[in-house]
């Protein structure tokens, strides 16, 4: 049993990896701003017989919270061998109404929460000589996205992120993978067909993917779940897209 820390964990493709991961038997730890989701999500673990925690509050763009968050996880699960950086925020927004506040925080909760959650994290798995490191990016970082200029930008940072972690750390037996998620049905999804943002219905772009359906959460889950097992101890550095094939 190893211990595993999910970031936004809260709701939509972070549950869904939180509930992945503990089925599979490990210990696993919710961080996420809201607290109420957080716990709620660990309490569906524990009604399933597993071992969840919350950690609620965490802004994962304050290194202080992160490392408190950490130590918090440490000090009931013990040092954790899984991180699954999932934060993240969107928005859309025109490039010329983008300032410096808003840019600067679609990167801090984007890109350098990966940077701050890895670097409190992977001390740890040195010292195991064994960890996985999945990061959840965006398929708009390889399409491109119109009036999401600042969001795509930081999702493409965390897929360099990626490749150069893979590299540093893959001799101390850690891999790093990204999963660049496509249209997948979240509450962020449907928010933003609400408001007019995705050029069509959900139902309508379904039809457009080779596949004819929308993501699940659960679809980005079971490829993170492979990330992490053993058996994917020889794949580091990669872009496995989740996308019915709306990006090849």
């Amino acid at each position: 049993m190893r211990t595993a820390i999910v970031t936004g964990g809260g709701s939509g493709i972070g549950r869904a990896i939180a509930l992945r991961l503990a089925s599979d038997g490990h210990r696993t730890a919710i961080l996420d701003l809201d607290a109420e989701s957080a716990e709620r999500v660990a309490g569906e673990i524990r009604d399933k017989g597993h071992e969840a925690m919350a950690v609620g509050g965490t802004d994962v763009s304050d290194r202080a919270l992160v490392d408190a968050a950490v130590r918090t996880v440490r000090e009931k699960f013990g040092p954790a061998s899984i991180l699954v950086n999932n934060a993240g925020r969107t928005g859309f927004d025109k490039f010329l109404r983008i300032d410096d506040e808003l840019w600067n925080r679609m990167l801090a909760v984007n890109l350098t929460s990966v940077y701050y959650c890895a670097q409190a994290i992977v001390p740890d798995m040195i010292d195991a000589g064994w960890g996985r490191i999945v990061n959840i990016s965006s398929s708009s970082a390889h399409s491109g996205q119109q009036f999401m200029t600042h969001y795509v930008a930081a999702k493409a940072g965390v897929i360099g992120l990626t490749k150069s972690l893979a590299l540093e750390l893959g001799p101390r037996g850690i891999t790093v993978n990204t999963i660049p998620p496509g249209f997948v049905d979240t509450p962020m999804l449907r928010n933003s067909e609400s408001q007019g943002m995705l050029g069509g219905s959900v139902d309508h772009h379904a039809e457009l993917t080779p596949v004819r359906r929308a993501g699940k959460p659960e679809d980005i889950a079971a490829a993170c779940a492979f990330l992490v097992s053993e058996e994917a101890g020889y794949i580091t550095g990669q872009v496995i897209g989740v996308n019915g094939g709306r990006n090849t």
